[in-house]
């Protein structure tokens, strides 16, 4: 406690701060960014999975393969993947967009299986009413599947964003700037690592808690009778 209270007015100095709130907006970024491509793509794969025709059946399998491999490696394996995949190939980028890179693709496969979820949901009765109008794949998914799915899907993908948050942690074993590189950051310059992971902690609790509530109370919301 001695050296905390020490510490205390030298790790809340203002360059501190400035790197805490950098961290922070990359620790943002990250996430919104890696799962608004992933809820792009995620919808796209899953609207894809759906096809019949034959000519699409590489591609299905392909995005199959891709979606139950990603789900099912360790997130840190497939950032290692991406980093070295990269330095294989000679390409000069910034560490944080092969983070970036890396977390879009563990969110896609995610969120493409949650949207499919979603779409599986919808009674097979209207699937084959929609058959029997003629209606087409995208015509199907945009006047009778999405605005019964989105219900359920909106709201587990907004937990999944919750929790995806935490998962940006591993971006900074390749020296992305973002809060839990910034943690080790300070110890390394003699911080109490009480005081550098706690403040941390709390700034993932204040990231975290608030969109946790908006998800709970957009299933809450939206859920069906």
């Amino acid at each position: 406690m001695h050296a905390l209270i020490e510490q205390w007015p030298r790790f809340f100095s203002g360059p501190n701060i400035l790197f805490l709130a950098t961290a922070l907006a990359h620790t943002v970024l990250l996430s919104l960014a890696s799962c608004s491509l992933g809820l792009l793509f995620g919808f796209l794969i899953a609207s894809t999975r759906l096809t019949r025709s034959w000519t699409l059946l590489p591609l299905r399998l392909l995005l199959t393969g891709l979606t139950e491999s990603l789900r099912r490696i360790p997130p840190l394996v497939v950032l290692f993947l991406v980093f070295f995949g990269f330095s294989l190939i000679a390409v000069d980028i910034e560490p944080f967009w092969i983070a970036l890179f890396a977390l879009t693709l563990i969110a896609t496969a995610f969120i493409a299986e949650i949207v499919r979820s979603g779409f599986r949901s919808i009674p097979r009765e209207q699937w084959d009413a929609a058959a029997t109008m003629n209606f087409s794949l995208v015509q199907t998914l945009a006047h009778v599947v999405v605005p019964q799915a989105w219900k359920i899907i909106v709201p587990t993908v907004s937990l999944f964003f919750v929790m995806f948050i935490k998962d940006t942690a591993l971006a900074s074993q390749i020296g992305v700037l973002e809060l839990t590189f910034v943690g080790k950051s300070f110890i390394d310059r003699g911080f109490s690592p009480l005081l550098s992971f706690g403040t941390v902690l709390a700034l993932y609790f204040i990231l975290s808690f608030p969109l946790a509530r908006t998800g709970q109370w957009l299933e809450a919301r939206l859920a069906s009778s």
